[in-house]
């Protein structure tokens, strides 16, 4: 029982890590395209 509420309790931060990185990815994406083209991000 330890082990499994350790595992869940650890999994939760690589889940979190995993989904920022991924808004990151596309926010930088976004925002060297809108830098290239020459207009504002917002």
């Amino acid at each position: 029982m330890t082990i499994a509420l350790t595992a869940y309790v650890l999994v939760w931060p690589v889940i979190v890590a995993g989904v920022l990185a991924v808004i990151s990815r596309g926010f930088f994406r976004e925002l060297r395209a809108a830098k290239k083209e020459g207009r504002p991000i917002i």
